[in-house]
Formats: structure tokens, C-alpha cells, sequence
């Protein structure tokens, strides 16, 4: 059975960072491809970011890049999200995604994907 656990989410001010963990288990977690999502209250689940297991190519969407970095560690089965400059008054529940493909590039990659079961993060302004 797989099971992706999140943490790391909390309250910080605007401008300020935080770093999320997603620990996997049940997965042969070398071929999964990872990822992070978000869905703000009343707004539809959006993709934030992913890495290919096959490469560790990393793809982000347009609102993060440049702020938000994904990584992953292999040993510890883990998938972390350091997110900076997060902008004030932009709460959501963040979301990790694992699914068995090695590349995450395709427009739906996190079809039948394994969810967690999301942190919150809040910003102060």
C-alpha cells in the first residue's frame, strides 16, 4: 500500500519561507515520479511542481518559478518543497503526488497518482 505523509506546513509571514517533506512508503520510490499541489479555499487543485524519477528533470508551474525548489532524496524515500517569498494571504492545503512513471513532463502525469493527505500553509501579512 502506498502512503505519502506531509509536513512541514504552518504559519509563516509573507516573504518568508517553508520547507514541506513528503515521506513515501510502500513504493519502489527510485522509479516514482514525484510532485507538489496545492488548492486554495474554493479553487479547483493546481499542479505546483514535480520530478522525474528517471532523471530528475524538475518542472514547475509559472507562479512558483524561480521561488519554489523540489528535491528529492532516494535513500530517505522523501520529497521536499522549499518554498520562498510566499505572498501574503495565500493559504492552501498543500498536496504531494506520487505516480509509478518515470517522467512527470506529460500534461497528466498525476493521473491515478498516490495522494497525501496535504498540509496546510498559511500567510501572515
Amino acid at each position: 500500500e502506498v502512503q505519502l505523509v506531509e509536513s512541514g506546513g504552518g504559519l509563516v509571514q509573507a516573504g518568508g519561507s517553508l520547507r514541506l517533506s513528503c515521506a513515501a512508503s510502500g513504493v519502489t520510490f527510485d522509479d516514482w515520479s514525484m510532485g507538489w499541489f496545492r488548492q486554495a479555499p474554493g479553487k479547483e487543485r493546481e499542479g505546483v511542481s514535480c520530478m522525474s524519477a528517471g532523471d530528475g528533470e524538475s518542472y514547475y508551474a509559472d507562479s512558483v518559478d524561480g521561488r519554489f525548489t523540489i528535491s528529492r532524496d532516494n535513500a530517505k524515500k522523501t520529497v521536499y518543497l522549499l518554498m520562498n517569498g510566499l505572498p501574503p494571504d495565500d493559504p492552501a492545503v498543500y498536496y504531494c503526488a506520487a505516480a509509478p512513471l518515470r517522467f512527470c513532463s506529460g500534461r497528466h502525469w498525476y493521473d491515478g497518482a498516490s495522494w497525501g493527505q496535504g498540509t496546510q500553509v498559511t500567510v501572515s501579512s
